[in-house]
């Protein structure tokens, strides 16, 4: 079942557009590839959060080390 699609058009920072060709360029995608993949992840945060869950970095499942804040 195909979906329905929606162009969007966005402005954003020469900073923040470089940010994007970088991460597309060390993941062999594209620009938009990067922003689906981030608003993914943030569909995970926000659900996350409405459930009472933190949001963070570990190298050791066992221990956060870096706890993501202000995201949401």
């Amino acid at each position: 079942m195909a979906q329905d699609k929606v162009r969007l058009n966005l402005q954003v920072s020469s900073e923040l557009n470089q940010m994007l060709e970088t991460i597309a360029d060390d993941t062999g995608t594209q620009r938009s590839d990067v922003i689906r993949q981030a608003l993914a992840l943030m569909k995970v945060a926000h659900d996350a959060k409405r459930r009472g869950k933190h949001i963070g970095l570990v190298s050791d499942p066992e221990k956060l080390e870096t706890e993501i804040v202000g995201l949401l």
